[in-house]
């Protein structure tokens, strides 16, 4: 039972609300120990993991690109396309980036798009010209949405890829209990709650462009 003092500890760090890479690394490090593993063999269980998973550092290249970008100017470029687009509203670009965000994920390009690739430097902008010419002024919430949008097309446009870890972690549990499933089966059942969740986010979206409207007049 020593070895469950991890989740211990992981519990009493996000209550404290500690740095939770802090939170994980130690709470790693204990159950190591509480497993009877000495120092060295934690530490190179970390080397371990961290060499397979060297693919996590690429953020580290992203970011101060998407930082040079935008010291260049790339939101004031997006917010200037944006203004020059008639008929434009920030609930049809959304739902259009629903859409792309969706299928994207569905074919296994999760990276392609996220909130620092794509939402903070062009969609959020993109979103609150759009806003503007409606009327909104306030842009919080309306980043907010388009955080919000891109983290749902992900969510349940992913599953849709046979190859994903969450269709392969569903199809271990359900064999633990018996039941053979192969992942195709589980991708194509997981079209249906795509779809409703499409119509779930495109329905505020397009409620919130008549409250604009609304607004407006």
């Amino acid at each position: 039972m020593l070895v469950l003092a991890g989740v211990a500890v992981i519990a009493l760090g996000f209550l404290l609300r500690f740095n939770p890479l802090l939170v994980i690394v130690v709470a790693a490090a204990v159950t190591g120990l509480a497993a009877g593993l000495d120092p060295l063999a934690v530490l190179a269980k970390f080397g371990h993991a961290f060499n397979q998973s060297r693919y996590v550092t690429a953020i580290y290249i992203v970011l101060p690109v998407i930082g040079l970008l935008e010291r260049a100017g790339l939101q004031q470029r997006a917010r200037a396309l944006v203004g020059g687009l008639r008929g434009l509203t920030v609930g049809r670009l959304l739902a259009g980036y629903l859409l792309f965000r969706q299928l994207s994920a569905a074919l296994g390009l999760n990276a392609v798009a996220g909130p620092a690739q794509t939402v903070r430097p062009l969609v959020a902008p993109m979103a609150e010209a759009a806003a503007a010419q409606q009327g909104e002024q306030d842009g919080e919430p309306i980043r907010a949405l388009a955080a919000a949008t891109d983290n749902i097309g992900l969510f349940f446009g992913e599953d849709v890829f046979i190859a994903i870890g969450s269709i392969l972690l569903m199809r271990g549990v359900l064999e633990g209990y018996g039941v053979r499933v192969e992942p195709f089966q589980l991708s194509v059942w997981a079209i249906p709650t795509a779809l409703a969740a499409f119509l779930v986010h495109g329905a505020r979206l397009w409620w919130l462009d008549r409250r604009l409207r609304r607004r407006a007049r």
